[in-house]
Protein backbone atom coordinates (compact mmCIF):
# COMPACT_ATOMS: atom_id res chain seq x y z
CA UNK A 1 0.00 0.00 0.00
CA UNK A 2 1.44 3.32 -0.75
CA UNK A 3 -0.14 6.80 0.75
CA UNK A 4 0.82 10.07 -1.09
CA UNK A 5 -0.26 13.88 -0.59
CA UNK A 6 0.30 16.46 -3.24
CA UNK A 7 0.77 19.59 -0.94
CA UNK A 8 2.28 20.69 2.26
CA UNK A 9 -0.89 22.67 4.40
CA UNK A 10 0.30 25.69 6.48
CA UNK A 11 1.22 25.11 10.06
CA UNK A 12 -1.00 28.40 11.72
CA UNK A 13 -3.79 26.64 9.50
CA UNK A 14 -3.75 23.36 10.88
CA UNK A 15 -3.29 24.76 14.38
CA UNK A 16 -6.58 26.94 14.19
CA UNK A 17 -8.07 24.59 12.70
CA UNK A 18 -7.90 21.69 15.39
CA UNK A 19 -8.09 23.75 18.47
CA UNK A 20 -10.73 22.62 19.98
CA UNK A 21 -10.16 19.22 19.16
CA UNK A 22 -7.73 18.29 22.17
CA UNK A 23 -4.57 17.51 20.15
CA UNK A 24 -1.25 18.92 20.39
CA UNK A 25 -0.09 20.19 17.32
CA UNK A 26 3.81 20.29 16.39
CA UNK A 27 5.15 21.75 13.55
CA UNK A 28 8.10 19.74 11.19
CA UNK A 29 8.33 17.02 13.60
CA UNK A 30 11.06 14.79 12.17
CA UNK A 31 9.06 11.16 11.22
CA UNK A 32 11.99 9.26 11.26
CA UNK A 33 12.00 9.57 15.14
CA UNK A 34 8.41 7.85 14.88
CA UNK A 35 9.02 4.69 13.06
CA UNK A 36 11.29 1.68 13.59
CA UNK A 37 13.01 2.23 10.84
CA UNK A 38 14.14 5.58 11.82
CA UNK A 39 13.79 7.32 7.90
CA UNK A 40 11.35 9.39 7.08
CA UNK A 41 11.60 13.56 6.53
CA UNK A 42 9.40 16.17 8.31
CA UNK A 43 5.49 16.83 8.63
CA UNK A 44 2.99 18.83 11.16
CA UNK A 45 1.85 16.16 14.18
CA UNK A 46 -1.11 16.25 16.14
CA UNK A 47 -0.80 14.21 19.20
CA UNK A 48 -3.87 12.33 20.19
CA UNK A 49 -3.69 11.01 23.93
CA UNK A 50 -7.95 10.11 24.05
CA UNK A 51 -10.10 8.68 21.98
CA UNK A 52 -12.29 11.82 22.08
CA UNK A 53 -9.40 13.81 20.65
CA UNK A 54 -8.65 11.25 17.82
CA UNK A 55 -12.09 11.09 16.56
CA UNK A 56 -12.63 15.03 17.04
CA UNK A 57 -9.23 15.57 14.86
CA UNK A 58 -9.79 12.85 12.36
CA UNK A 59 -13.29 14.40 11.51
CA UNK A 60 -12.08 18.03 11.24
CA UNK A 61 -8.98 17.09 9.02
CA UNK A 62 -11.35 14.67 7.04
CA UNK A 63 -14.03 17.42 6.97
CA UNK A 64 -11.46 20.48 6.02
CA UNK A 65 -10.37 18.17 3.18
CA UNK A 66 -6.78 17.41 4.39
CA UNK A 67 -4.44 14.79 3.62
CA UNK A 68 -4.70 12.29 7.38
CA UNK A 69 -1.53 9.96 7.74
CA UNK A 70 -2.41 7.65 11.22
CA UNK A 71 0.46 6.44 12.87
CA UNK A 72 0.85 4.84 16.29
CA UNK A 73 4.05 2.32 16.71
CA UNK A 74 5.29 3.08 13.34
CA UNK A 75 6.76 -0.04 13.09
CA UNK A 76 4.99 -1.02 9.76
CA UNK A 77 5.84 2.29 7.75
CA UNK A 78 8.52 3.70 5.10
CA UNK A 79 8.21 7.34 5.07
CA UNK A 80 9.92 9.36 1.82
CA UNK A 81 12.76 11.89 2.92
CA UNK A 82 10.10 14.48 1.73
CA UNK A 83 7.56 13.38 4.74
CA UNK A 84 4.19 14.18 4.52
CA UNK A 85 2.32 17.14 3.21
CA UNK A 86 -1.03 16.55 5.23
CA UNK A 87 -0.98 16.26 8.75
CA UNK A 88 0.11 12.93 10.60
CA UNK A 89 -2.28 12.31 13.28
CA UNK A 90 -0.46 10.50 16.29
CA UNK A 91 -2.21 7.82 17.94
CA UNK A 92 -1.38 8.10 21.58
CA UNK A 93 -3.99 6.76 23.50
CA UNK A 94 -2.80 3.46 25.88
CA UNK A 95 -6.03 1.63 27.82
CA UNK A 96 -5.58 -2.22 28.52
CA UNK A 97 -8.47 -3.05 30.39
CA UNK A 98 -8.96 -6.95 31.58
CA UNK A 99 -12.33 -8.69 32.14
CA UNK A 100 -12.90 -12.27 33.34
CA UNK A 101 -13.01 -13.22 29.48
CA UNK A 102 -9.95 -11.53 27.41
CA UNK A 103 -8.55 -7.98 27.11
CA UNK A 104 -9.84 -4.44 25.55
CA UNK A 105 -6.71 -2.17 24.23
CA UNK A 106 -7.02 1.29 23.11
CA UNK A 107 -5.60 1.33 19.18
CA UNK A 108 -2.12 3.11 20.65
CA UNK A 109 -1.36 0.42 23.77
CA UNK A 110 1.89 -0.67 22.54
CA UNK A 111 1.19 -4.20 21.23
CA UNK A 112 3.84 -6.07 23.51
CA UNK A 113 2.90 -4.19 26.61
CA UNK A 114 -0.45 -5.78 26.04
CA UNK A 115 1.27 -9.02 25.87
CA UNK A 116 2.77 -8.70 28.91
CA UNK A 117 -0.01 -7.56 30.77
CA UNK A 118 -2.19 -10.56 29.82
CA UNK A 119 0.50 -13.31 30.58
CA UNK A 120 1.04 -11.23 33.94
CA UNK A 121 -2.58 -11.00 34.53
CA UNK A 122 -2.98 -14.73 34.66
CA UNK A 123 -4.42 -15.35 30.50
CA UNK A 124 -3.01 -16.88 27.88
CA UNK A 125 -3.63 -16.77 24.00
CA UNK A 126 -1.60 -13.88 23.28
CA UNK A 127 2.09 -14.98 24.03
CA UNK A 128 3.23 -16.45 20.68
CA UNK A 129 2.48 -12.56 19.27
CA UNK A 130 4.99 -11.17 22.18
CA UNK A 131 7.75 -8.99 20.75
CA UNK A 132 6.21 -7.65 17.89
CA UNK A 133 6.34 -3.80 18.06
CA UNK A 134 3.87 -1.24 17.03
CA UNK A 135 0.60 -0.74 18.36
CA UNK A 136 -2.42 -2.88 19.72
CA UNK A 137 -4.84 -0.97 17.00
CA UNK A 138 -2.66 -2.10 13.69
CA UNK A 139 -2.95 -5.92 14.94
CA UNK A 140 -6.06 -6.42 13.02
CA UNK A 141 -5.09 -3.94 9.74
CA UNK A 142 -2.10 -6.80 9.19
CA UNK A 143 -3.95 -9.51 10.90
CA UNK A 144 -0.39 -9.78 12.74
CA UNK A 145 0.78 -13.42 13.47
CA UNK A 146 4.12 -15.34 14.30
CA UNK A 147 4.76 -19.00 15.53
CA UNK A 148 1.14 -20.34 14.22
CA UNK A 149 -0.58 -17.58 15.87
CA UNK A 150 -2.75 -14.95 13.90
CA UNK A 151 -4.65 -11.97 15.46
CA UNK A 152 -8.19 -13.33 13.52
CA UNK A 153 -7.93 -15.87 15.58
CA UNK A 154 -8.07 -14.58 18.90
CA UNK A 155 -9.97 -10.94 17.74
CA UNK A 156 -13.14 -10.51 19.43
CA UNK A 157 -14.14 -7.08 17.79
CA UNK A 158 -12.89 -4.22 16.61
CA UNK A 159 -14.00 -0.38 17.60
CA UNK A 160 -14.07 1.94 14.12
CA UNK A 161 -14.56 5.24 13.35
CA UNK A 162 -15.85 5.19 9.73
CA UNK A 163 -14.59 8.62 7.94
CA UNK A 164 -17.75 8.62 5.10
CA UNK A 165 -20.70 8.47 7.56
CA UNK A 166 -19.05 9.64 11.13
CA UNK A 167 -19.95 6.57 12.40
CA UNK A 168 -18.54 5.25 15.41
CA UNK A 169 -19.32 1.20 16.11
CA UNK A 170 -17.85 -2.36 17.04
CA UNK A 171 -17.28 -4.62 14.08
CA UNK A 172 -16.77 -8.28 14.32
CA UNK A 173 -14.13 -10.34 12.43
CA UNK A 174 -16.27 -11.56 10.23
CA UNK A 175 -16.88 -8.14 8.40
CA UNK A 176 -13.06 -7.78 8.27
CA UNK A 177 -12.08 -10.28 5.36
CA UNK A 178 -8.93 -11.80 7.16
CA UNK A 179 -6.41 -13.20 4.74
CA UNK A 180 -2.74 -13.67 5.03
CA UNK A 181 -1.14 -10.85 6.83
CA UNK A 182 -3.77 -8.60 4.86
CA UNK A 183 -7.80 -7.40 6.04
CA UNK A 184 -10.06 -4.96 4.55
CA UNK A 185 -8.59 -2.36 6.86
CA UNK A 186 -5.54 -2.72 4.86
CA UNK A 187 -6.64 -1.67 1.45
CA UNK A 188 -8.70 1.11 2.70
CA UNK A 189 -8.15 4.31 4.60
CA UNK A 190 -11.97 4.75 4.85
CA UNK A 191 -12.04 3.00 9.03
CA UNK A 192 -9.85 4.39 11.58
CA UNK A 193 -9.54 1.84 14.28
CA UNK A 194 -9.91 2.84 17.76
CA UNK A 195 -9.68 -0.30 20.26
CA UNK A 196 -9.56 -3.90 19.82
CA UNK A 197 -10.85 -6.90 21.96
CA UNK A 198 -9.52 -10.28 22.51
CA UNK A 199 -10.59 -13.36 24.08
CA UNK A 200 -8.01 -15.13 25.95
CA UNK A 201 -7.41 -18.00 27.90
CA UNK A 202 -8.40 -17.95 31.35
CA UNK A 203 -6.49 -21.01 32.18
CA UNK A 204 -2.92 -19.21 31.87
CA UNK A 205 -1.97 -21.85 29.03
CA UNK A 206 -0.25 -20.88 25.86
CA UNK A 207 -2.45 -21.30 22.46
CA UNK A 208 -1.58 -24.69 21.36
CA UNK A 209 2.02 -24.92 19.77
CA UNK A 210 1.60 -25.26 15.74
CA UNK A 211 4.89 -23.64 14.87
CA UNK A 212 7.92 -27.04 15.05
CA UNK A 213 10.71 -24.35 15.73
CA UNK A 214 8.41 -22.78 18.87
CA UNK A 215 7.33 -26.35 19.48
CA UNK A 216 11.20 -27.59 20.02
CA UNK A 217 12.69 -24.52 21.68
CA UNK A 218 9.92 -26.03 24.44
CA UNK A 219 10.61 -29.39 24.19
CA UNK A 220 6.84 -29.93 23.29
CA UNK A 221 5.03 -31.60 21.12
CA UNK A 222 3.39 -30.11 18.39
CA UNK A 223 -0.59 -29.09 19.78
CA UNK A 224 0.46 -29.31 23.31
CA UNK A 225 0.17 -26.24 25.67
CA UNK A 226 2.67 -24.53 28.12
CA UNK A 227 1.70 -22.31 30.36
CA UNK A 228 1.96 -19.02 28.41
CA UNK A 229 4.69 -17.24 30.48
CA UNK A 230 7.22 -19.64 29.73
CA UNK A 231 6.03 -19.66 25.85
CA UNK A 232 6.39 -15.21 26.13
CA UNK A 233 9.97 -16.16 27.14
CA UNK A 234 11.36 -18.45 24.78
CA UNK A 235 9.37 -16.70 21.76
CA UNK A 236 10.96 -13.32 22.73
CA UNK A 237 14.38 -15.64 22.64
CA UNK A 238 13.43 -16.71 19.45
CA UNK A 239 12.72 -13.56 17.87
CA UNK A 240 15.94 -12.00 19.45
CA UNK A 241 18.02 -13.85 18.32
CA UNK A 242 16.35 -12.82 14.97
CA UNK A 243 17.16 -9.33 15.06
CA UNK A 244 13.18 -8.86 15.34
CA UNK A 245 13.00 -6.93 19.43
CA UNK A 246 13.52 -3.79 19.13
CA UNK A 247 16.98 -2.49 20.92
CA UNK A 248 18.51 0.98 20.12
CA UNK A 249 21.79 -0.56 20.22
CA UNK A 250 21.24 -3.43 17.79
CA UNK A 251 21.03 -1.77 13.77
CA UNK A 252 19.51 -5.35 13.54
CA UNK A 253 16.51 -4.52 15.07
CA UNK A 254 16.09 -1.03 13.01
CA UNK A 255 13.58 -2.70 10.68
CA UNK A 256 9.82 -2.87 9.55
CA UNK A 257 10.50 -6.60 10.46
CA UNK A 258 9.81 -8.80 7.89
CA UNK A 259 9.88 -6.50 4.68
CA UNK A 260 8.33 -8.95 2.37
CA UNK A 261 5.28 -11.29 3.00
CA UNK A 262 5.55 -14.76 1.77
CA UNK A 263 4.23 -14.85 -2.03
CA UNK A 264 1.47 -17.18 -2.05
CA UNK A 265 1.59 -18.70 -6.19
CA UNK A 266 -1.57 -20.42 -7.44
CA UNK A 267 -1.67 -23.88 -7.87
CA UNK A 268 -1.20 -23.99 -11.45
CA UNK A 269 2.00 -22.35 -11.41
CA UNK A 270 3.49 -24.15 -8.65
CA UNK A 271 5.33 -27.07 -11.04
CA UNK A 272 6.78 -23.52 -13.28
CA UNK A 273 8.12 -22.21 -9.95
CA UNK A 274 9.72 -25.51 -8.51
CA UNK A 275 11.42 -25.69 -12.03
CA UNK A 276 12.78 -22.48 -11.90
CA UNK A 277 14.02 -22.72 -8.69
CA UNK A 278 15.72 -26.48 -9.73
CA UNK A 279 17.48 -24.85 -12.13
CA UNK A 280 18.86 -22.17 -10.39
CA UNK A 281 19.76 -23.82 -6.94
CA UNK A 282 19.71 -27.66 -8.05
CA UNK A 283 17.58 -30.65 -6.37
CA UNK A 284 17.13 -29.07 -2.66
CA UNK A 285 13.85 -29.12 -0.19
CA UNK A 286 11.37 -26.33 -0.87
CA UNK A 287 9.59 -25.23 1.98
CA UNK A 288 6.31 -24.54 1.15
CA UNK A 289 2.93 -24.99 2.71
CA UNK A 290 -0.36 -25.06 1.37
CA UNK A 291 -2.78 -22.21 1.17
CA UNK A 292 -6.21 -21.43 0.26
CA UNK A 293 -4.98 -19.34 -2.52
CA UNK A 294 -2.52 -21.79 -3.49
CA UNK A 295 1.31 -22.68 -2.11
CA UNK A 296 2.90 -20.56 -0.04
CA UNK A 297 6.73 -19.84 0.00
CA UNK A 298 9.13 -18.83 2.38
CA UNK A 299 10.38 -15.39 0.88
CA UNK A 300 13.29 -15.23 3.56
CA UNK A 301 14.31 -18.60 2.09
CA UNK A 302 13.58 -17.58 -1.85
CA UNK A 303 15.94 -14.19 -0.96
CA UNK A 304 18.87 -16.12 0.41
CA UNK A 305 18.48 -18.43 -2.24
CA UNK A 306 18.73 -15.82 -4.78
CA UNK A 307 22.05 -14.77 -3.33
CA UNK A 308 21.24 -12.18 -0.92
CA UNK A 309 22.47 -13.90 2.05
CA UNK A 310 22.62 -12.01 5.60
CA UNK A 311 24.40 -8.52 5.53
CA UNK A 312 23.43 -8.52 2.05
CA UNK A 313 25.20 -5.86 0.36
CA UNK A 314 27.74 -5.12 2.74
CA UNK A 315 29.84 -2.84 4.40
CA UNK A 316 29.63 0.66 3.89
CA UNK A 317 26.04 0.34 2.29
CA UNK A 318 23.93 2.52 4.98
CA UNK A 319 21.28 0.03 4.25
CA UNK A 320 21.61 -3.38 4.33
CA UNK A 321 20.37 -7.18 4.74
CA UNK A 322 20.08 -8.14 8.51
CA UNK A 323 23.02 -9.88 9.53
CA UNK A 324 20.42 -12.37 11.50
CA UNK A 325 17.45 -12.32 9.38
CA UNK A 326 17.13 -12.18 5.53
CA UNK A 327 13.78 -10.79 5.45
CA UNK A 328 14.43 -8.05 7.06
CA UNK A 329 15.86 -4.63 5.92
CA UNK A 330 17.32 -2.67 7.62
CA UNK A 331 18.61 0.83 8.66
CA UNK A 332 22.80 0.82 9.46
CA UNK A 333 22.30 4.96 11.02
CA UNK A 334 22.41 6.77 8.14
CA UNK A 335 19.96 4.76 5.77
CA UNK A 336 17.88 7.38 4.06
CA UNK A 337 14.15 6.40 3.06
CA UNK A 338 15.72 6.29 -0.60
CA UNK A 339 18.26 3.46 0.43
CA UNK A 340 16.28 0.60 2.13
CA UNK A 341 13.73 1.19 -0.97
CA UNK A 342 16.37 0.81 -3.25
CA UNK A 343 18.24 -2.15 -1.39
CA UNK A 344 14.24 -3.68 -0.99
CA UNK A 345 14.04 -3.08 -5.63
CA UNK A 346 17.30 -5.03 -5.39
CA UNK A 347 16.20 -7.72 -3.52
CA UNK A 348 12.63 -8.17 -5.28
CA UNK A 349 13.80 -7.92 -8.88
CA UNK A 350 16.59 -10.10 -7.82
CA UNK A 351 13.91 -13.00 -6.62
CA UNK A 352 11.33 -12.50 -9.53
CA UNK A 353 14.09 -13.12 -12.25
CA UNK A 354 15.73 -15.86 -10.84
CA UNK A 355 12.14 -17.73 -9.70
CA UNK A 356 9.46 -15.83 -11.32
CA UNK A 357 7.94 -14.94 -8.21
CA UNK A 358 7.46 -11.33 -7.41
CA UNK A 359 7.73 -10.12 -3.22
CA UNK A 360 5.61 -7.85 -2.00
CA UNK A 361 6.34 -5.59 0.78
CA UNK A 362 4.45 -5.77 4.27
CA UNK A 363 4.93 -2.65 5.03
CA UNK A 364 2.96 0.95 3.84
CA UNK A 365 4.97 3.37 1.87
CA UNK A 366 4.09 6.71 2.30
CA UNK A 367 5.23 9.23 -0.50
CA UNK A 368 7.08 7.36 -2.70
CA UNK A 369 6.77 3.68 -4.88
CA UNK A 370 9.01 0.29 -4.68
Amino acid sequence: MTVRTSHVVPFQDVTELLAATGARVRNSVPLAGLTTLRVGGPATVADCESVEALVATVRTLDAAGIPVLLLAGGSNLLISDAGFGGVVVRIATRGIEFSEAGVTAEAGAAWDEVVAASVASGFGGLECLSGIPGSAGATPVQNVGAYGVEVAQLLRRVRLLDRKSGEIRWATPDELGFGYRTSVLKHSDRSVVLAVEFALRPDGRSAPLNYRELAAALDAAEGETRPAGQVREAVLRLRAGKGMVLDAEDHDTWSAGSFFTNPVVPTEREAEVRAAIAKYVGDVTVPAYPSVAGVKFSAGWLIERAGFGKGFPGTPAPARLSTKHTLALTNRGAATAEDMLALARTVRDGVAERFGIRLEPEPVIVGSTL
